[in-house]
């Protein structure tokens, strides 16, 4: 396992979102390498950049057309080694997105696959072998192909299933694993994951990680093999290279497949779901951060502490903000609540991971048309907001004198007239509005970047002064010490961390928590700002109302 991932905190970056550094209104990766610094100095020492390879874009780059070459509109293959270099330059490693279920139906494997006469790549997509052969269980395209046949999809219409084969097959169209097509398609993931890391990626996370071989067992017999294979022999070669699953099945994952880190998805019904979204929108919400709900931690745990004792020694379980595939926290949860949530969530065992803009509290903005196949995911997908319209342009249009202040506030914006137009769009872009990837969240009080920079009590600085801390202890590594000290319903949540305690009190109310070995103990950090203070404060026993506190042991 890659020895730097258990000081690794993440920041996921949505390319087409994050900034746009020539103003054509999608996000880029010169834009990217710009923004490096500030990641950085947020507290981020690494970086999950979704899908950013070659792609018709149905389905926002998880629909890959040349898994070797970086898609025009985010810049070249140079750019990306490019970004590796400095990223690490500034001690912070990245990971690619690897789309291993499936391709573009404009692939070249694919074109090729399609056709009649056979070739290298007629195995390499689940394919039947007559053109009215259905496929039970599974959707599949008819009519569109010159072979006599119809093919398996993995996810969207655009996107071919890789064929990985069947761990029993049953009909002579089903390929077995060890088949020789189903072999080579191993090999060519291998061959795409080589090119990247030898051109400086640290790793993958890797999309829809338990949907390989088809009919597979229960417990992913097939496609756990698959993975041990494909790791195994990457790793040999790139010992630092790390890998993490979207599986959210870590006794799968971490054991069996032997993935270093495995998301805990928003499912519902499981632990991570009872915290941020148990009942959404327009119903009950009993989210356990929603501080006049009907939260219990121990809903939580009762799904986390298995599944963390059974892999503890293994990989690790990773905990996300929000992610591109799910509403914001902020849609459900009020500044205070993310602060108390985010806090548990960047100090349990693990690897965890910020979604851009979470750091300033941006919102799921309701109702966008889909856009490249994001349905209700759009809302989470929107630019990134750096630098506000809605305090910029007022003072131009009070008639106040701008051009000294704003100088310089973007690199090699030297006029007024410059600086105003990179700020329309909320900083991320100096295109026309019209012309944006998405548009920037419409509200008066968008969160941005500069104006919470500024605001000590915002949640940027909650977050920069959370993340700082976090590095600075070793009790917070992704393995060190975890044991639940009060987890029970209706009271604070405390557990240890090494020499650490973490209290957490979502309620609206101050709450006691008799603790021998806590008492008359230094407060370390906390979300308090009026009573507790850091450092020369010593805990009395009461964790105050929504607050986090760490606490020395």
């Amino acid at each position: 396992m890659a020895n730097w991932v258990k000081e690794a905190v993440f920041y996921e970056i949505y390319p087409q979102s994050f900034y746009d550094s020539n103003g054509d209104g999608i996000g880029d990766i010169p834009g990217i390498i710009q923004k490096l610094d500030y990641i950085r100095e947020l507290g981020c020492n690494a970086l999950w950049i979704k899908p950013c390879y070659d792609s018709p874009f149905k389905d926002a780059g998880y629909d890959v057309r040349d898994y070797k070459k970086v898609a025009a509109r985010y810049g070249t293959n140079e750019d990306l080694y490019r970004l590796f270099s400095e990223a690490h330059q500034k001690g912070i490693h990245v990971l690619l997105d690897l789309v291993p279920g499936h391709t573009s139906e404009e692939h070249e494997w694919f074109v090729a696959s399609q056709k009649q006469e056979p070739n290298q790549y007629s195995g390499r997509y689940i394919w039947s072998d007559f053109w009215l052969g259905a496929m039970p269980g599974h959707p599949y395209i008819a009519g569109e192909s010159e072979r006599n046949g119809t093919y398996m999809l993995n996810f969207f219409k655009c996107q071919p299933a890789l064929n990985y084969g069947f761990y029993k097959p049953v009909f002579s169209w089903q390929k077995s694993m060890d088949d020789p097509d189903c072999l080579a398609t191993r090999e060519a993931i291998k061959d795409v994951m080589r090119f990247w890391l030898a051109h400086g990626c640290d790793g993958f996370r890797v999309d829809m990680a338990d949907s390989l071989v088809k009919e597979d067992t229960p417990d992913k017999a097939g496609t756990c093999e698959v993975w041990r294979d494909i790791l195994g022999d990457i790793r040999r070669e790139f010992p630092e290279a790390a890998f993490v699953s979207e599986w959210s099945n870590p006794q799968l994952a971490l054991l069996s497949a032997g993935f270093d880190m495995d998301f805990y998805l928003d499912h519902p019904g499981n632990g991570y779901h009872t915290l941020l979204r148990d009942g959404g929108v327009g119903g009950e919400d009993n989210s356990y951060f929603r501080s006049e709900g009907q939260g219990d931690i121990t809903r939580f745990l009762v799904d986390y502490l298995p599944k963390y004792e059974a892999t503890k020694e293994k990989g690790y379980i990773s905990f996300l903000t929000c992610n591109h595939d799910t509403p914001r926290a902020s849609r459900t949860l009020s500044v205070q609540e993310r602060k108390v949530a985010y806090g548990m969530l960047f100090t349990v065992p693990g690897v965890p991971f910020l979604y851009y803009g979470d750091e300033i509290g941006m919102r799921y903005i309701e109702n966008l048309p889909t856009k490249e196949g994001g349905y209700t995911r759009t809302g989470s997908r929107t630019p990134m907001q750096w630098g506000g319209e809605n305090g910029v342009l007022k003072e131009r249009e009070a008639g106040e004198e701008t051009g000294d202040a704003l100088k310089g506030r973007e690199a090699g914006k030297g006029t007024c007239d410059e600086a105003l137009a990179s700020l329309q769009n909320l900083g991320f872009s100096e295109a026309d509005p019209e012309k944006l990837y998405l548009p920037v969240d419409p509200a008066a009080d968008a969160p941005t970047v500069s104006e919470q920079e500024k605001d000590p009590n915002s949640l940027y600085s909650f977050m920069r002064r959370l993340l700082h801390f976090r590095a600075g202890q070793p009790s917070f590594k992704a393995d060190a010490e975890f044991e639940v000290i009060v987890g029970e319903k209706e009271k604070p949540f405390v557990y240890r961390r090494g020499n650490l305690y973490c209290l957490v009190n979502p309620s609206l109310n101050p709450a006691a928590v008799s603790l021998p070995k806590v008492q008359d103990k230094r407060i370390l950090f906390t979300t308090e700002d009026s009573g507790a203070r850091e450092g020369d404060c010593l805990f009395d026993g009461i964790v105050p109302a929504q607050a986090f506190l760490v606490v020395e042991r």
